[in-house]
Order: structure tokens, then sequence, then C-alpha cells
């Protein structure tokens, strides 16, 4: 078990100091402490992220993403007073201060056993494609059935999400749709919930989801079935709650290098050469969550892609969010793809028995 002593962190910690702190605790949640043992912050996974997307350097110091009015409760009380509290602000870590406002213990709402397993928001997986680039695998397969490890794609992310608690699926599916179906049934052998949405024509990740049948009554998730990744679902949630959005995208950095010196001119006049520099960008990860009004964006069985309903919703001045991805993420799209899947599985998906 993590001893809470090792979350503590000073001020002047870096963004990835604290990035692999948290990371390393498995506890998601840092406290910011002064010399003296008093509470100056709290730093979560969603402020550190917030932090990178406004261009922010691994090398800043933590004060500058942390939450400087944290909530706290002071010593004192029985454990269960703090567990009620807990469960009524669903709270998931709370510091608890001396009158001097010295940290005396961390309460996380799992080890007082008050965290909900289950959660009611759907999972969409977009699995109807063709998977035409990974050809000849595909020609009697969909994509997301092929084997990673010893298990098809789609497995794989649903196992991922489960862990999360996230257990209620909806899965768009047109090529052999009858594998997929078979496989998975209605999803009692992998202890979820699975529905199918049938396409009798492409119509995009947004599309898809005009022919839902029934409105989700919670924020919802649309995953592309072709990716490997170990997003933490929760603190995407998370995310997408906190900043009020009406759409979340995840972002990924990437980055190319310019194979030639670039030339800054100003008319005829030479003003500066770069040596093959390197930009760096964010790029669309093909996970999202959404708001169920989002749904009124979508026209009825008319194709729409997502970057395309992203740039309505900007357009009409709607509340969209990005958020960074940090964790291993994959998209299988092409042959040299899969292979690489298959190298990386058992490093990133096999959990070690030692830990």
């Amino acid at each position: 078990m993590v001893n809470w002593k090792n979350i503590l962190i000073k001020k002047n910690n870096s963004i990835l100091q604290t990035m692999r702190i948290i990371e390393s605790s498995s506890l998601q949640f840092a406290v910011v402490v002064d010399d003296e043992m008093c509470l100056l912050g709290t730093v979560t996974d969603g402020d550190i992220r917030r932090g990178l997307i406004k261009g922010l350097q691994l090398n800043t110091p933590i004060q500058e993403v942390m939450n400087k009015k944290p909530i706290f409760l002071y010593s004192g009380k029985r454990q269960s007073y703090y567990k009620s509290y807990m469960e009524r602000t669903a709270l998931r870590q709370l510091p608890i201060v001396d009158r001097k406002k010295r940290v005396e213990v961390v309460l996380f709402s799992d080890r007082l056993q008050i965290q909900t397993l289950q959660k009611e928001n759907p999972v969409i997986l977009m699995a109807g494609g063709l998977g035409t680039r990974l050809r000849p695998l595909t020609n009697n397969i969909p994509k997301p059935m092929l084997k990673v490890g010893d298990k098809p794609i789609l497995e794989i992310i649903i196992e991922n999400c489960k862990n999360f608690g996230f257990v209620n699926f909806i899965i768009p599916v047109n090529y052999r749709k009858e594998i997929i179906q078979d496989y998975f049934q209605e999803g009692q052998h992998h202890g979820v919930n699975i529905t199918y949405i049938e396409e009798t024509k492409r119509l995009g990740t947004a599309g898809a989801l005009s022919l839902l049948t029934e409105k989700p009554k919670a924020p919802f998730f649309v995953m592309n079935g072709d990716l490997l990744t170990k997003i933490n679902f929760e603190q995407l949630l998370d995310f997408h709650n906190e900043t009020n959005s009406l759409a979340t995208m995840c972002v990924r950095d990437y980055e190319y290098q310019i194979p030639y010196g670039v030339i800054k001119t100003d008319n005829y006049r030479l003003l500066s050469i770069e040596e093959k520099p390197v930009h760096k960008s964010f790029v669309n990860a093909g996970i999202y969550v959404l708001n169920p009004e989002i749904i009124s964006h979508i026209p009825y069985n008319e194709y729409l892609d997502m970057p395309e309903l992203f740039r309505k919703l900007i357009s009409d001045e709607k509340t969209v969010t990005a958020f960074p991805l940090r964790e291993y993420w994959l998209d299988i799209g092409q042959l040299r793809d899969y292979e690489k899947a298959n190298v990386e599985f058992n490093e990133y998906f096999i959990e070690d028995e030692n830990k």
C-alpha cells in the first residue's frame, strides 16, 4: 500500500517531477506543502493537463497549476464523519490538517470503501469500418477483431474501460458485423452490457450517433475501435465535467522535422536560417467525451465525421475542450502499426504479477 507521505511535494517541484510522483504512487493526486508541512494546494491529473494545454513547459513549478484553494477538513473527528463528508461531496481525496493547517493525513475514498464501482456513462466503440489499409488481414474479419497478444483489439478496449467502472457499451457495426456480435453477444460473458447499432451505409464517427435509439442520460465516451491506449477514462470524464464542456477531444503530441534549413525573409532580404527545425502540434487522438445534448447537433442518418462536428460546435461558440494524452496510445491503421502493437502488448497491457 502506498504511503500518503509519498505524494507530498513542494511548490517549486516541476510539473514533470509531479507527474512522476502522481503516476508512480497510483493515487492520481499530490499535496503541496511548505517546509512546515502546511497545506498550500493540491494537484490532480486534470490540473496538470490543463497546464500543458495552455502551453506550460514540463519544468514549470507546480505552483503555477496547483489548486490554491483546496478542500480540506480539520483533524479530531471520527473516521465516519470524514467518510460521510467525502461521500456527500463525491471527493476521492481529502487532506486532514491541524489548526495550523499542517497536514496530518490524506484520506482516499477507495480505502474508505465508498467509491462507486460501476458508472452509468455509456461507451460507444466504433467498429463498422472496412479496415482496407490492413488488408489482407481484414479480408474476412473486421479490424477491431484482429488479435493483439491473445485477444481482439475490441476486447482489450472493453476490458480497459471496465477496469474504470464503465460497463455499458454501444457498438456501431457494419462490415462482417456477425463476427463481432457472435463473439461478444450482449456482453454477459465479459461482465458488461453491450448493444449494437447496425449501419447500412458509412456515416462517420459522429453520424453514427444519430442512430442511437435512446439518448444517453449522462456524458458518454466515443472511441475508435482500433485504438490501443492506457488512458485513464475516469480522469478524462472528470476533466470533461470540471471544464463544463459540451464536448471534449483527446489530443496527443505530434512532432515532425523539416529536413531542410528553413528560411525567414523580409522581401528579398534574408533574416535567418533555422536548420531542420522540429515542429510540435496537438493532433486528434480519436477519443471523445460528449454531453447528451450533442445528439441534437447531428443530422439523422447523414455522414458526419467527428472533427467536422467539433468545428460546428466551435463555430456555434459552444464550450469544447482538449484533453492532452500522456499515456500509451497507438492507432492500428496500417500493417506496421499492427506489428508494433503485438511487440508492445506485453509491456503495456500485461500486468506485472510482482506489482
